[in-house]
């Protein structure tokens, strides 16, 4: 186990124990409040936002990928290579639009809650995926294709059994990318009432308690540079594990 495994582990573990036992630590935030103000925020599960923001972004990200590689392997068809157009300018839209835009419009159709803000990061994390699942796909060794065909696969055969596994590394890393930027992302949601982490920043705004703000954004980052950093490390295991010499793009 490497100096930087064990590092993650101890950072995660304190997440937890914070998380679990967010009182143990007021010590730490003290120094930051006012006016008797609290320095550990308690309104609501510390653990119970943290697993609903985790949610949020998961399904955002799932929903991102199924529609993204959708689209990519359709495009990268005989059939669909005159879509690569349109598929790039849908994929483009979520950066187009910020998030906040997408809120504001999604709101008074979907009203408050979660679902204005799946909406937003689903658009947001459209162009990682699909650009890397283009890529992925469209710079496959020509050789194992050619090999592939050779020995008389359909192309579903071919898509399924050789394009999407030497594509995964790569597809992976959009996947990665995405998913980071919506769990960062996600904390805007509490302002259309989802339960996400920004509820405890935008507590500490309102009541200018700086131990709410940076709980928030403290338990926010070390999401996700230990998410980052656990899919990177899969990306390595499956690009070492294929033998590819190809970079996913991050």
């Amino acid at each position: 186990m490497t100096t930087g495994t064990i590092v993650r582990l101890v950072v995660l573990l304190v997440l937890l124990a914070f998380l679990i036992t967010p009182e143990s630590f007021a010590f730490l935030f003290e120094p930051l409040t006012r006016f008797d103000a609290p320095p550990i925020y308690l309104q609501t599960s510390l653990l119970e936002l943290t697993l609903n923001h985790l949610m949020i972004t998961a399904l955002a990200t799932i929903a991102s990928t199924i529609v993204a590689v959708g689209l990519a392997i359709i495009v990268t068809r005989p059939f669909g290579a005159e879509f690569l157009s349109l598929s790039r300018s849908l994929a483009n839209v979520g950066q187009t639009f910020p998030p906040v835009a997408v809120l504001a419009l999604a709101v008074p159709v979907l009203g408050f809650g979660t679902a204005p803000t799946l909406v937003a990061l689903f658009l947001y994390g459209l162009l990682p995926i699909f650009e890397n699942s283009l890529t992925g796909l469209t710079n496959l060794p020509p050789s194992v294709t050619d090999a592939a065909r050779g020995m008389g696969m359909t192309g579903w055969q071919r898509l399924v059994q050789v394009e999407l596994p030497l594509a995964f590394p790569i597809i992976l890393a959009g996947i990665r990318v995405a998913t980071v930027i919506s769990l960062s992302t996600a904390t805007i949601g509490s302002t259309v009432a989802a339960r996400t982490l920004g509820e405890i920043i935008i507590a500490g705004l309102t009541t200018n308690n700086t131990a709410f703000v940076l709980q928030g954004g403290l338990i926010v980052g070390v999401l996700a540079v230990l998410v980052h950093d656990g899919i990177a490390g899969i990306e390595k295991f499956l690009v070492a594990r294929s033998g590819l010499a190809q970079r996913a793009t991050a």
